[in-house]
């Protein structure tokens, strides 16, 4: 990328006064994302009877979140303003990688979430010798590692093709977008893209299926008081799953299928369902549907005023 030292946005032009309520509503939203989140954190980090596995993982969800839009809302809001929409290709690259990083954590935390599930239920009186937190840790970092070298690698690999345009058609730094302006073939790229796909994308999301598949098998030859605390505490991860593998799966459709017949507005809307409706929605979510979480935020801003 030596010839190319920035990038346009294109979708920002011409956007007219409507950027001001883009840029409002925008604001509203990531202010709203991080109280939320912030209070799910600090809900689990101040009550010590929370710092238990499941808990934890909803926390390290949270901070995901936060980290996630990090990367994406600061850098969309400013351009809102601004009368120039261009990013440095390092910056873009950078927001990539984040981008990218906060998915892949997304699915491997859900994915210990339905681990966490499956033991509790189909192994209740093992659960805590075998999902403890610092096995969770372990699980963590070694899955954080294998993303930081993944996705470090496609992003250098990115970062040495020769470009032939510098225009990009999306409000954020996508990778596969990247790519198509590169005047080299980008075969490596494609087969690395495949194999982070399936590895981090494709295999959870099958042992999560698998994983609830067995919880419901379970709960239908279980006594009605234990299939309704099962429900209780599955349905929360079950919709999160839901959410978020919904808003993934389109996502990759827009970027992939360029021949869908649909209005720019809704396009973008819903490619960046992914990164906006999940970090909203989780927090609201678990605080409504998880009693511990829902006392304790009621504390903290009762305790505040």
């Amino acid at each position: 990328m030596a010839n190319i030292t920035y990038f346009y946005f294109m979708l920002f032009e011409n956007l007219g006064y409507i950027k001001y309520a883009l840029f409002s509503l925008g604001f509203i939203l990531y202010c709203a994302i991080i109280v939320c989140n912030a209070l799910v954190i600090l809900a689990v980090y101040l009550e010590r009877t929370m710092h238990q596995p499941m808990y934890l993982l909803i926390s390290c969800l949270s901070i995901n979140s936060v980290y996630g839009t990090a990367g994406f809302f600061p850098r969309v809001l400013a351009d809102l303003l601004s009368d120039t929409h261009i990013i440095a290709s390092e910056a873009c690259l950078l927001q990539t990688y984040v981008i990218y990083s906060y998915t892949g954590n997304e699915m491997i935390i859900i994915m210990l979430m339905s681990l966490d599930r499956f033991v509790a239920i189909s192994k209740p009186l093992q659960y805590h010798s075998l999902i403890t937190p610092k096995v969770l840790t372990v699980l963590l970092v070694i899955f954080c590692i294998y993303l930081i070298i993944t996705l470090g690698t496609v992003v250098i690999v990115t970062a040495k093709l020769t470009m032939c345009g510098n225009q990009l058609w999306k409000v954020y730094c996508h990778n596969y977008e990247i790519v198509k302006l590169s005047c080299e073939k980008s075969f490596i790229i494609n087969i690395l893209s495949m194999f982070i796909l399936v590895t981090m994308a494709f295999i959870p999301l099958s042992f999560i299926l698998y994983s609830y598949i067995k919880i419901l098998i379970i709960c239908q030859k279980s006594s009605a008081q234990f299939k309704s605390k099962a429900y209780q505490t599955c349905i929360p991860h079950i919709v999160v799953l839901l959410n978020f593998s919904v808003a993934l799966i389109t996502e990759v459709i827009l970027s992939r299928v360029v021949n869908l017949e649909i209005p720019m507005g809704l396009t973008i809307a819903l490619s960046l369902e992914f990164i906006i409706v999940p970090p909203i929605l989780n927090p609201i979510v678990y605080a409504l549907n998880m009693p511990d979480i829902r006392k304790k935020i009621v504390c903290l801003l009762k305790s505040s005023k």
